[in-house]
C-alpha cells in the first residue's frame, strides 16, 4: 500500500516585529522574512560623494533634484483639532530659533546655539505622540519636543542666556536641562547616544512598578553608530522596554555627508538585527511622524517592545551656529527647501484640508508671534545669576532631592530565601 503524502506547512506567518511566528521548529532562511514599514510617498534617489581637486576637497551630489513635491499624507489618527496644535507647536519652534540667533548675535546667547530648521515636523508631532506619564529625551535640535513637553520659549531662551531664572539656574548655557519631577523629561547628554540606555533604564524602572510606558528619545545618523546605540538599543530589545527611538537621518554628521557614514540604504534596516519593528517616514512631513510614533508608542504601553523609526529630512543649517555649512552642495539645500515641513503643513491645513481659512491661519500665525515676543522680552530682561549662588545645588545634603517611584511601590521577589547564599560586596563604600 502506498504511503500517503505528508502535507507541506504553510510558512509561518511573520509576527509585527520581523520575528517569525507558529513553529517552534527551526525556520528555513527563505522562510526568516523582515518587513520595514515605509510611509513615504516620495523616495529621494540621489547620491553625495567626495571630489578632490587638487588641495580642494568638495561634495557633489548624483540624481533626480527635480521631482515635485509630494503631498502629506493623511494621518490615520490625527483629527482636525490636533492637527492644528501640531501646526502651531511648528512655528513656535521655528520662531523661538529665529528669536534665539538674533539674541546671539546681539551677543546675549552665553555658548553657541543649535537649530533644527526642517526639522520641527518631526520634533513636534514625534512628542505630541506623548502621555502624560511617558517620558521623553530630546537631542539639542529637538527644541519644539521640549515645547511640546510643557516646557516655554522664555525657559528656552533664558536658559541659552544663562540666566538665573532658567531650567539650571544659569549654571548651563545650552540644551542640558530637564525636568524629571513634572514633565518627564531627561536632559539632553552630549555624549551621542548615551540617552538610548537611559531611557531604556526609564522604561525599566516603571515596569519593575508594574507599568508599560513608552519612552522617546531621539539620535542623529551620525551618532547612531556609536557602540552605545547599539548597547542601549539591544537591551531595550532584549527586555521588551517600551523605547521609541527616532534615528533622525538629516543627511550630515556635522560635515560628513550620510553616504560616507554607512552601508546600509535606510538606516531602519538595522532594526532587523535587534529583532524589531522598523519604520521609515519622511520626517517633513507630520502626519507620517505622527502615525509612526503614535503606534510606537501604543506598542510600548502594550509591553510589546522598542521601535526604531527612520525619519529622513534635511538639516537646513550647520551643526551649529559657528558652522555656516559651506560643504552642502546648494542644489541640495534647494530640493529639501521646497519641502519645507511647515509650508508644506500649512498648504496641508488651509488648502487640502480647509481646517484654517487664510484669514484663522494668520490670526494663529501672530498670535505665536505675540507670545514669542513677551517671552523674549521677559528672557531678556530677567537677571543673571548671583555670584553667591554659584555653589548652590553642588552637593547634595539630607532629602536634598529624595527621588520617589511615580507608578506604585517596586515589585520584588518573595517567599523563601534561605537556600540563598549571601555574598560579599564587590565594593565597599563607606
Amino acid at each position: 500500500m502506498a504511503k500517503k503524502k505528508k502535507a507541506l506547512k504553510a510558512p509561518a506567518r511573520s509576527s509585527s516585529n520581523g520575528r517569525s511566528r507558529g513553529s517552534t521548529a527551526p525556520q528555513a532562511a527563505s522562510q526568516r522574512t523582515y518587513t520595514i514599514l515605509d510611509y513615504r510617498l516620495e523616495k529621494p534617489a540621489f547620491t553625495l560623494r567626495q571630489v578632490r581637486a587638487g588641495d580642494e576637497v568638495r561634495y557633489e551630489v548624483k540624481g533626480d533634484l527635480s521631482a515635485p513635491v509630494p503631498p502629506i499624507r493623511e494621518s490615520k489618527y490625527l483629527d482636525k483639532k490636533q492637527s492644528i496644535e501640531i501646526y502651531r507647536w511648528m512655528l513656535l519652534n521655528r520662531k523661538m530659533e529665529t528669536a534665539l540667533e538674533n539674541l546671539y548675535k546681539q551677543g546675549k546667547v552665553v555658548g553657541g546655539v543649535y537649530f533644527g530648521l526642517g526639522q520641527e515636523g518631526c520634533s513636534c508631532a514625534s512628542a505630541y505622540a506623548l502621555q502624560p506619564d511617558d517620558w521623553m529625551g530630546p537631542m539639542i535640535r529637538n527644541q519644539g519636543s521640549m515645547l511640546v513637553r510643557g516646557f516655554s520659549a522664555r525657559d528656552i531662551m533664558m536658559q541659552y542666556m544663562a540666566k538665573a531664572g532658567s531650567p539650571t539656574k544659569g549654571r548651563d548655557a545650552s540644551s542640558h536641562f530637564g525636568d524629571i519631577a513634572k514633565r518627564n523629561v531627561v536632559a539632553p547628554i552630549s555624549t551621542l547616544g548615551d540617552l538610548i540606555p537611559v531611557l531604556s533604564g526609564v522604561a525599566l524602572g516603571a515596569r519593575l512598578q508594574g507599568r508599560n510606558i513608552a519612552v522617546m528619545t531621539y539620535i542623529g545618523d551620525g551618532g547612531q553608530s556609536t557602540g552605545v546605540t547599539y548597547e542601549g538599543l539591544n537591551f531595550a530589545a532584549v527586555q521588551d522596554l517600551g523605547l521609541v527611538l527616532f534615528v533622525e537621518n538629516n543627511l550630515w554628521g556635522y560635515s560628513t555627508p550620510a553616504d560616507m557614514q554607512f552601508r546600509v540604504k535606510d538606516l531602519a534596516e538595522r532594526a532587523i538585527a535587534y529583532g524589531i519593528p522598523g519604520v521609515i517616514v519622511d520626517g517633513t512631513d507630520a502626519c507620517q511622524v505622527y502615525d509612526a510614533a503614535h503606534e510606537a508608542c501604543e506598542r510600548a504601553r502594550r509591553g510589546q517592545g522598542p521601535t526604531l523609526i527612520e525619519a529622513k529630512m534635511m538639516r537646513m543649517k550647520g551643526h551649529a551656529i559657528h558652522d555656516a555649512a559651506e560643504y552642502v552642495p546648494k542644489p541640495l539645500f534647494e530640493y529639501w527647501k521646497k519641502r519645507d515641513c511647515i509650508a508644506r503643513f500649512e498648504n496641508y491645513l488651509v488648502s487640502v484640508k480647509k481646517w484654517l481659512t487664510g484669514e484663522e491661519n494668520l490670526k494663529l500665525i501672530a498670535d505665536v508671534d505675540r507670545e514669542l515676543e513677551a517671552d523674549r522680552d521677559f528672557a531678556v530682561a530677567s537677571p543673571m545669576p548671583e555670584p553667591e549662588s554659584a555653589a548652590g545645588g553642588v552637593y547634595c545634603g539630607a532629602g536634598c532631592h529624595e527621588v520617589k517611584p511615580k507608578y506604585g511601590t517596586p515589585k520584588v521577589r518573595t517567599g523563601n530565601t534561605a537556600g540563598l547564599k549571601r555574598t560579599e560586596a564587590a565594593v565597599h563604600l563607606k
